[in-house]
């Protein structure tokens, strides 16, 4: 027979090996990029834990290695991530590799309506296909390329006096790219506070996907399309039409003209730190800085003014930002599904926005007084209004390095000219699609 003694120390251990394992069990990982937005929403998720019980990890990744680092941890199904919050490219293999939980019953369950989201945040980081009703995410983080330019050298009466007499009118956020370029010229090499200054600090990075979002931040406001019929891939005399290869050499000429020395491959980071060190009169950059801007020591406060992507044929915005899925491979979907039923609620959504984080709710971004909320909130409701986006294909990774590849070598390096750089990318992506099946 048994001993009982061992039998109830065995029971009782059993007891808190479970309770130990339940404990562990109520907690989950949330991944995403190191960012500003990143701390604010793990200032924001001690809510979610207070409320639920549920303890939050987070593993934040510098840009840098964002990418890679997430994409090679779903691709090999690994177990890390519970919640990835993913770029919008991502969305389309997210969804056809089996990455992401499809969300449409759990929101039908819940009562999460999408028709309570920004249309062009749900169309970007939560459906696949594009204009289906498939949801994969919930939208967490929207985001557009904007700018910011010195307020304060704006208004300085001498530098406002020259400008007009030179351009004929008043010096001020420019409206136009060609307004853009021409406010860049008046600055670069110009002395202020005794320090040599420069126009303009744009992306022009090689690597990951910088100066694809730069440039199609010109392409966009010259009308630019990927297709001459949406889904059709049917590319040429789209991709590589007059207005995209008018686009491409202003954008080129404004690097030549007006960077500071040495912006050869410069994104984010490069960016902010061109600015906030006082080098460039403007900078382009995703409105996810513009809060830390603002506060910044060196260039917050009436020092810095902010405006939405020039317009120049039309207006419209490279589309940044995210939306929040939960991993398929996760063992604790259970967990996740809870964060993004509490997330996804408006009081929560209206802390997001005032901690730093760009909501894409209705409720908030609707709301009476949103646009007079931050210095920057009216540019980003009007950015949002035309956003558009990069390829969402499954193989986007293979579509953006061809591009980045092309306009580096055309924009930064000076090779070939506008049109051959982008018959290029013609001839790589039909290759792309063919490979993939569409084609």
């Amino acid at each position: 027979m048994r001993n009982w003694k061992a039998w109830v120390a065995g029971a009782i251990m059993s007891v808190g090996l479970s309770t130990s394992v339940q404990a562990a069990d109520k907690e989950i990982t949330l991944c995403w990029a190191a960012w500003d937005p990143a701390n604010a929403l793990a200032e924001l998720s001690k809510d979610f834990t207070a409320q639920s019980g549920i303890k939050m990890k987070f593993e934040f990744v510098p840009w840098t290695n964002f990418a890679d680092r997430f994409l090679n941890e779903l691709n090999s199904k690994g177990k890390l991530c519970d919640l990835l919050i993913g770029d919008s490219q991502w969305i389309g293999g997210g969804a056809t590799y089996g990455h992401y939980v499809k969300l449409n019953d759990f929101f039908d369950k819940e009562g999460i309506s999408m028709d309570d989201f920004a249309p062009a945040t749900v169309n970007a980081y939560s459906t696949w296909p594009k204009g289906t009703p498939n949801y994969y995410a919930l939208p967490a983080m929207g985001d557009a390329l904007g700018w910011v330019y010195r307020k304060d050298w704006f208004a300085r009466p001498e530098i406002r006096a020259e400008f007009k007499k030179k351009y004929g009118r008043e010096l001020g956020a420019p409206q136009t790219w060609t307004e853009l370029k021409e406010v860049a010229q008046f600055f670069q090499g110009r002395e202020i506070d005794g320090k040599k200054v420069y126009g303009a600090a744009i992306y022009t990075e090689r690597g990951s996907e910088g100066i694809t979002m730069g440039v199609t931040s010109a392409l966009y406001a010259w009308g630019f399309k990927y297709e001459n019929t949406p889904g059709k891939y049917d590319m040429e005399g789209a991709v590589n039409s007059p207005e995209a290869v008018e686009a491409l050499e202003f954008y080129k000429s404004l690097y030549d003209c007006c960077t500071p020395p040495g912006h050869s491959d410069a994104y984010m980071v490069a960016n902010l730190d061109a600015y906030k060190s006082g080098q460039v009169a403007m900078q382009m950059n995703w409105f996810a800085f513009f809060p830390g801007i603002a506060k910044d020591e060196a260039v917050g406060g009436d020092k810095s003014g902010f405006f939405v992507n020039p317009k120049q044929k039309v207006a419209a915005s490279t589309l940044g930002g995210q939306g929040i899925s939960v991993v398929s491979y996760s063992d604790k979907k259970d967990l996740a599904l809870q964060y993004i039923k509490w997330f996804a609620n408006p009081k929560v959504q209206a802390k997001w926005w005032s901690l730093g984080g760009y909501s894409c709710h209705n409720a908030v971004l609707g709301a009476p007084d949103f646009p007079k909320s931050t210095p920057f909130a009216a540019d980003f409701l009007k950015a949002m209004a035309g956003v558009k986006d990069f390829w969402q294909e499954p193989i986007y990774a293979e579509l953006l390095q061809s591009m980045q590849k092309r306009i580096h070598n055309y924009v930064v390096a000076g090779k070939g000219t506008a049109k051959e750089a982008l018959d290029k990318i013609i001839k790589d992506w039909t290759e792309s699609f063919q490979d993939d099946g569409k084609l």
